[in-house]
């Protein structure tokens, strides 16, 4: 269903003013996480957790060009009632860099997650991505279900509102020629760490942002995009053969979300547009609320951490 309109077949919260700021806290969550590594086939994940190992485990999967510390508001405000786990993406930071494209298949991906909830001794987890951890969340939850309690992405698509819009929307073809761009042999070279971190807006952060990503491997970060991000011209098929969907990376699929989604989209974002957000409720059996932040990029759970973690206690405690 090819969707233009926003339709009242879900809850939206439409988060503005008029709510109490969030108290700040008192000091840097980095120097007061418990750091450790997952063992998924050999690989390290680096994480970084807060809060009892005893209450619910939220696994946090952050995007490009990002690692584990853009989730310090939010692991701040959980921590409480949450054990509160953020990991570094492989190739990102503290977490093993495998050499070859094919170590970034969205099945090793996804296989990361389930390692890290295995090391905890858990069955299941909440899972929250923005990016290409949120890519990766939403497969998480398609094709693992079993390990997924609830589900929070923000800003990306349902890979079905993805792929709609690359195939019929030419702003959105427009916008996602950068991935193009990151495919091609080299790419990487173009990169440099003080230049990834240029989109974080506080200084003292921004330190810490170069030194993750000098500690980084480049073309492992766009590994990603020549794994998994759809090459033009991408297809709208509802008959798609998603039967090895976890290998497919970002394709369509039929095999709908079980669990609870929360979904927050700052309304500015440059990279997806908001079309992409149609008819996400048809490809979810389960309870879905929107949250849409406007004039808010991309990178909303720095660029509106208050917003946005309100929104996320909000939703898990009630």
């Amino acid at each position: 269903m090819n969707t233009r309109i926003l339709q009242p077949l879900f809850l939206i919260l439409l988060v503005t003013s008029g709510f109490p700021d969030l108290a700040e806290a008192h000091d840097d969550v980095a120097d007061r996480v418990t750091h450790g590594y997952a063992d998924s086939d050999g690989v390290k994940i680096h994480y970084a957790s807060l809060g009892d190992e005893e209450n619910p485990l939220i696994v946090m999967l952050h995007g490009f060009p990002d690692y584990w510390y853009t989730w310090r508001h939010q692991m701040a405000a959980l921590e409480d009632d949450f054990h509160v786990v953020a990991i570094d993406l492989r190739g990102y930071n503290k977490s093993d860099k495998p050499k070859g494209v094919d170590q970034y298949s969205m099945r090793l991906l996804i296989g990361d997650v389930v390692a890290v909830i295995r090391h905890f001794d858990r069955e299941k987890a909440i899972i929250v991505g923005h990016d290409w951890g949120g890519a990766i969340a939403w497969q998480f939850a398609i094709n693992v279900p079993q390990m997924t309690s609830k589900l929070i992405v923000c800003n990306i698509p349902h890979p079905n509102g993805l792929m709609r819009e690359l195939a019929d929307n030419k702003e959105q073809q427009d916008r996602s020629k950068y991935a193009a761009m990151f495919q091609k042999e080299g790419a990487h070279k173009q990169l440099s760490a003080a230049g990834l971190a240029g989109w974080v807006q506080d200084e003292k952060a921004k330190a810490k942002y170069i030194e993750a990503f000098e500690r980084s491997d480049f073309e492992a970060m766009l590994n990603y995009y020549k794994s998994n991000y759809p090459r033009p011209p991408a297809e709208n098929s509802e008959t798609e053969d998603d039967s090895n969907q976890a290998s497919q990376g970002i394709s369509y699929t039929d095999s709908k979300v079980q669990a609870p989604v929360l979904m927050i989209h700052g309304l500015a974002d440059p990279v997806f547009v908001t079309d992409s957000l149609n008819g996400t409720w048809e490809w979810i059996d389960n309870e879905f609320t929107l949250v849409t932040l406007p004039g808010i990029g991309h990178f909303v759970q720095q660029d509106a951490a208050d917003e946005v973690t309100r929104a996320m206690v909000s939703w898990l405690n009630r």
